[in-house]
């Protein structure tokens, strides 16, 4: 009866959690709502960089609240023309460099975003900055760690395949634990990585979108990833076992799409180029 039990709370989450992707037009898996989420992910935020050597008064802290504030800017646009003025309303934007040589950036849910130094040398200046940032404010537009956290809990239950190591998050420990897998720690093969490869995509078009209607030239997205390919010395695992596409599968991808980027920015009445 437990069992059974189990599956039917499963069910009933999977029947009445879908969200539509403002960006997409999909319908997403999402039971997570923004009142819940944020707060949390804000105080996660506060706590790292707490334990973390933040970079202020720097050219390069600069260059990252400089490139935050063009994209967040450029998302409101979007989103102001797709008729979704209020989207934003809980954001706090925040853009912080951290001292640490791990190649990382990320953006929790409500736009909190750290780049770490050792990612500025692939970025190699201000449009691979915008790249990188593009794509990370994608993941929390799309409610993608919203989305992470959901399977996790489904995962949690046993109803999508492979368990994550608990219970449904309850407890803060337990709640800690499923925000953890939303940024792909403990994901498994078969279960989580295929979803997460198809975030990445989705952060990919969308990122490089934002990155030009903020006025940065979108051919950078494939040079950035030339970098990085060249940055991991051909120790990227294979593709079905990661978290991300192939850097060339990335590549290829980013080259078809900077056209597309260029003139979703023309209507915003960019018509050159940084």
């Amino acid at each position: 009866m437990k069992f059974n039990k189990t599956y039917l709370l499963a069910f009933a989450l999977v029947l009445f959690s879908c969200k539509t992707n403002v960006f997409t037009g999909k319908k997403t898996l999402n039971f997570m709502s923004n009142s819940q989420l944020f707060p949390m992910a804000f105080s996660q935020y506060s706590q790292f960089l707490n334990e973390n050597n933040v970079v202020t008064d720097t050219p390069d802290a600069e260059m990252i609240n400089r490139v935050g504030s063009k994209i967040s800017v450029a998302a409101e646009r979007w989103l102001n023309a797709l008729g979704e003025e209020q989207y934003l309303k809980d954001y706090a934007w925040e853009y912080k460099l951290v001292n640490d040589p791990a190649v990382n950036a990320w953006c929790m849910p409500g736009g909190k975003i750290v780049f770490y130094t050792g990612i500025l040398p692939i970025c190699a200046g201000e449009r691979g900055v915008a790249v990188v940032m593009g794509h990370e404010v994608a993941h929390a537009l799309a409610d993608h760690g919203a989305q992470r956290m959901s399977a996790g809990q489904l995962q949690a239950l046993g109803a999508v395949g492979v368990a994550v190591g608990g219970q449904v998050a309850g407890a803060d420990q337990q709640t800690q634990q499923i925000l953890n897998q939303a940024y792909g720690i403990g994901s498994q093969v078969g279960g989580m990585l295929p979803f997460s490869r198809a975030h990445e995509t989705e952060a990919d078009k969308i990122g490089l979108i934002l990155a030009a209607i903020a006025g940065y030239n979108p051919d950078e997205g494939a040079e950035l990833w030339k970098r990085m390919a060249a940055n991991s010395g051909g120790q990227a695992p294979p593709e079905f076992m990661s978290t991300h596409p192939s850097s060339e599968s990335r590549i290829e991808f980013l080259k078809k799409l900077a056209p597309t980027a260029k003139a979703e920015a023309r209507k915003y009445g960019v018509t050159s180029f940084k």
